[in-house]
Parts: structure tokens; sequence; C-alpha cells
């Protein structure tokens, strides 16, 4: 078995659907655990990847650990296998408390996020030497290069990319919804609001990554005296862009602290 997956959540179940989906490897050399029997047993159902038992995790080459950074403590001493290598997911957790726990150096963490369910995610990779001798670093960069990109990044800066990357699209699904309300209040139809907010905030994406600086793409739009630098007006005033600075800095020292919850 080449991979498990422990906690088959959210991120998990990404990670799960989009690297089958992409062949990266067949369903039948991926096995997956979680504390939801029922709803393991579904997901194994419709994917094809085999049910694991906490015994069974001494099969694995490699063991991607998808829990809540509160749990890991208890579930460490099943957790670590001698001749397996780890791929994190948990927000927080250093590479050296990881491995403190489950008694090895090969342990790599990643931090994607939700967009790899579309193949469009950006995940950060980051694991120390023993890690890229064991081809752990590879592996965890072909695993989640198949659901995105992959920036492989100096752990100090794991929460900054956190609280911006992973965190980012709950920030950004709350512009949607304000546009669109905004839209609905003047008049225009529910769906065709969630439509054109959905679109609006895609395609800017592509834009923005043609422009050098977010800047550029703002004032192409602002015309002198027009419709656009009025909105913006009142953005400023609401301080959206404070607010939006305010959210990635606060994600990002929640995630320290995480951390520190795990370094007793």
């Amino acid at each position: 078995m080449q991979l498990a997956i422990v906690g088959v959540g959210k991120l998990g179940l990404s990670l799960l659907t989009g690297v089958i989906a992409r062949g990266v490897m067949p369903p039948q050399d991926i096995g997956i655990l979680d504390t939801n029997a029922a709803r393991t047993s579904d997901i194994a159902a419709q994917t094809g990847v085999r049910v694991l038992t906490p015994g069974d995790l001494g099969q694995a080459g490699r063991i991607v650990v998808s829990v809540q950074p509160r749990v890991f403590p208890e579930i460490a001493p099943w957790l670590a296998q001698e001749n397996a290598g780890y791929i994190s997911t948990m927000a927080g957790v250093s590479a050296g408390t990881i491995g403190r726990r489950l008694g090895t150096r090969r342990v790599v963490r990643v931090m994607p996020n939700l967009a790899a369910t579309i193949g469009r995610s950006q995940t950060a990779v980051t694991g120390p030497r023993e890690a890229h001798d064991a081809g752990d670093i590879d592996f965890a960069r072909q695993l989640f290069g198949a659901v995105g990109q992959v920036y492989e990044l100096p752990e100090h800066l794991f929460n900054a990319f956190t609280g911006m990357s992973a965190s980012g699209p709950a920030y950004v699904a709350v512009v949607a919804e304000a546009l669109a309300d905004g839209a609905v209040r003047m008049g225009l139809p529910r769906p065709l609001a969630n439509e054109l907010a959905a679109r609006l905030l895609s395609s800017t994406g592509e834009l923005l990554l043609e422009r050098a600086h977010p800047g550029m793409l703002k004032d192409e739009v602002a015309s002198p005296g027009g419709t656009t630098i009025a909105g913006l007006e009142e953005l400023e005033a609401a301080g959206v862009r404070g607010g939006v600075m305010k959210a990635v800095i606060a994600a990002t020292r929640r995630g320290t602290e995480l951390g520190k919850d795990q370094e007793d």
C-alpha cells in the first residue's frame, strides 16, 4: 500500500478524490482511516480505496495525517510506524513536534486549500533533510502537484501561508457573497447575482496573474470621476482593505497558537 490517509474530512477527502481523479495512483494502493466508520465505508465504496484499522498502518509506505491538531496527541501512539514517512496537513504543528511524537525525522508538512477538489490548490511543502533524502518531499510534491501548484517554503513562513492561502477561500467567499448581496439590493435576481459574483472573482484572478501588481488592475478599471472610483471610496471608508489584512494576521497568529499547544 503506497498511501494511507488518516482523517478524511474536507481536506483529506479533497486530496483523496483529486489524486484518484487525476490518476496519481490507483485507488487500490490507497487506504483510509477515520473515526466516522459509516462515512469512511461510504467513501471507500464510492472510490475503491481500502478501509483501514490502526493495525493496518504498518503496511503503508507513507501516511497522510489530516486531522485536527487537538486530536494528534491521542492518536500519535498508534500512528507511529517504524518505516513510514509522514505528510501532515495539521495547521500550526511543526515538523519537529510531529517527529518527536512519532519517533521519526521523516516528516513533511503540507498546507493545501479547498481548491484541491478542482485541481487548483496552492500547497506549501516543507520538511527536514531526512524527508528529502527518503524521497518524501518529492512524493508530497507529486501528490499535491496533481491538485494544483506546489510551493516549497521554509517552515517559519508556513503559518503565514496558512493564514492567507489555506484560509483564503473563506475570505474570498465572503467578498463574493457581499457582491451578490449588493447586486440583489439594487434589483438583480439572486441566482444571476451569485453567478456573476463567482465568475467575476474567477476571471479577476486570471487577470491578476498577468499584472505585476494588483494596483495596476484596480487603476485600469477606475476611470476618472466614474462609477468604480465611487465604489472604491466606499470600500476604503468601510475599512475593507484593513479588515482583510487583519484576517490574514489573525489566522497566522492562530496557527502559531495551535503549534504551541502541541509543544507541551
